[in-house]
């Protein structure tokens, strides 16, 4: 099979690229999946860079020490504008790579199917366009981006966590959730981390888990291939928009977050040109 090469990064054995790799496949991309030992020195000859999650935090270079190399790897794809998309613990690796913030997450861990709602930015993203405004996700990590790199602009948000998807320059994204992952290797990361959990019910969380994944696969795969098209044609996406920020207080009730975003939404169809593209000449 010919197509461009997205070199993936697994940092842990128990989170390979699931069925990431077969929606990348099916757009017509190669992937290459590597450990994080086996880095490459650089980013030449990379159509893509993806950087999967990991049970070690951003900062553990002393238990994974290609950590450094790996932020390194990030910073030149920001620079190089190597179309980027890094999950969980890899989009934390681009936060502080970056100039962003990890820290354990104050309000402990965030796990099983969760919603995230869009924000503005995003209804004229690329990638986060044709999401739905509020998607399930997967959630599974015990730290939280509490700062993002200077620049980058948040797509996606919750009443948990402020920082859940954000890009940064012209082609790189990052989510704190999981998109790659399916029910059953999340029933082995609640089976390995019971004892860390003992106060979730575990088996009702796995059980919603199970319950929404039709709709997570058909959203997730669908952001897959809007990746993919990046990868393949990257002149196409022009830079960012800024949005102002606002020093309100988030709002944090669900209903709320999903009516505001819906009268959002409406509004943004009828003004804004098609997302990501760049005008003829």
């Amino acid at each position: 099979m010919s197509g461009p090469r997205v070199l993936v990064v697994q940092n842990s054995a128990s989170d390979p690229v699931g069925r990431l790799g077969d929606w990348f496949q099916d757009a017509g991309l190669v992937v290459d999946q590597v450990t994080g030992p086996d880095l490459p020195a650089n980013l030449d000859g990379v159509a893509g860079l993806v950087v999967l999650g990991g049970d070690m935090g951003a900062y553990d270079d002393d238990i994974a020490p290609w950590l450094p190399h790996e932020r390194a790897l990030l910073r030149e794809a920001v620079e190089r504008e190597v179309p980027t998309l890094a999950i969980c613990l890899g989009a934390q690796l681009l936060a502080v790579a970056n100039g962003g913030r990890v820290e354990t997450d104050p309000d402990g861990p965030e796990i099983g199917a969760q919603l995230v709602a869009k924000r503005t930015a995003a209804s004229r993203d690329p990638l986060f366009a044709a999401v739905p405004i509020t998607p399930d996700v997967h959630q599974w990590h015990y730290d939280a981006i509490t700062v993002l790199p200077p620049g980058a602009i948040l797509l996606a948000s919750s009443p948990r966590g402020e920082h859940q998807a954000f890009r940064l320059g012209r082609l790189a994204w990052a989510v704190q959730f999981h998109i790659e992952t399916t029910p059953d290797t999340l029933l082995d990361w609640a089976r390995a981390d019971a004892p860390r959990l003992a106060d979730y019910d575990l088996d009702a969380i796995i059980d919603r888990i199970r319950s929404v994944d039709a709709d997570f696969a058909e959203v997730w795969s669908a952001f897959a291939a809007a990746f993919a098209d990046v990868v393949r044609n990257p002149d196409a996406i022009t830079a960012p928009r800024a949005v102002p920020t606002t020093t309100a207080a988030p709002v944090t009730d669900p209903a709320a977050i999903r009516a505001a975003l819906a009268a959002e939404a409406a509004g943004a169809r009828t003004v804004l040109p098609p997302p990501g593209t760049r005008p003829p000449g």
